[in-house]
């Protein structure tokens, strides 16, 4: 059988190699990430996949160990003034006293973990949840899910919180959490929602999107109580880049614009 598991390592390779869209795009200045930042919480509010208490935050393209991501308020409402500068200790770096989202240690735990992550976003989706509360295992079903081959492990929070209020409210459930992604590009989070990652901020927005859509998909065949062909992981493999996600980004953009 075939090697199932497709490394964020190895789609960072193929970002980098033999992709126009990729070699094209000029390193972006702070102030440019953090307008990227504020769209993409935009664009994924608009096409569902974060609602009022999720999040997305990016690697600070000038300092690795920092990253960015809104303060306490909902995603819709996010402007440039609204993005914080973080540590891996889930601090802010300038001294604000804004209040920050209980659970930024989401972010903060991953990237310090994983130096090939360079953006997250923290989603309640409805059509996640019941791969998060059942045994069924979320597979891709069509080729703009291929990055689920790897598998998505469900993190359990009673196992390292006991009984919570469910939220990743401090540094050692944001490790756990860590590690029960490991290398893979997303977790499911038990009773709760899901985490993905990737090495663009474009990437993870796609990711998040037909994650989501890919559960809807996945739950309607499972209703027919019949076989499903799954993608098998080579196919998975070589349909995970897409364009970097490009096409999905731009049309999230301009349907903002046309509003």
């Amino acid at each position: 059988m075939k090697n199932p598991l497709i490394p964020i390592a190895a789609v960072i390779a193929l970002l980098c190699t033999g992709n126009a869209f990729a070699q094209s795009k000029p390193k972006l200045t702070k102030w440019a990430v953090v307008e990227e930042l504020v769209l993409a919480n935009q664009i994924l509010v608009d096409q569902g996949v974060i609602d009022a208490y999720g999040h997305v935050s990016v690697r600070d393209p000038q300092n690795p160990n920092h990253f960015l991501l809104a303060r306490h308020i909902p995603a819709i409402a996010v402007t440039a003034a609204d993005i914080v500068e973080y540590d891996f200790d889930a601090n802010p770096v300038d001294g604000s006293d804004a209040i920050g989202y209980s659970e930024r240690f989401i972010h903060s735990e991953i990237y310090r973990a994983r130096p090939d992550v360079m953006a997250i976003v923290h989603t309640h989706a409805p059509d996640l949840i019941p791969f998060a509360t059942t045994a069924t295992p979320l597979r891709p079903m069509y080729h703009m899910a291929g990055f689920l081959s790897a598998g998505v492990p469900v993190f359990e929070i009673r196992k390292t919180g006991g009984m919570t209020d469910m939220l990743i409210r401090n540094g050692a459930l944001g490790k756990a959490l860590a590690q029960t992604l490991g290398d893979k590009s997303a977790v499911l989070l038990r009773g709760h929602g899901a985490v993905v990652v990737a090495p663009t901020l474009h990437l993870v927005a796609g990711w998040s999107y037909y994650m989501s859509l890919n559960a809807r998909i996945q739950w309607q065949a499972l209703l027919a109580q019949t076989p499903i062909t799954y993608l098998d992981p080579e196919e998975a493999q070589k349909a995970t880049i897409q364009d970097g996600y490009e096409r999905f980004w731009e049309a999230g953009k301009k349907k903002l614009e046309a509003k």
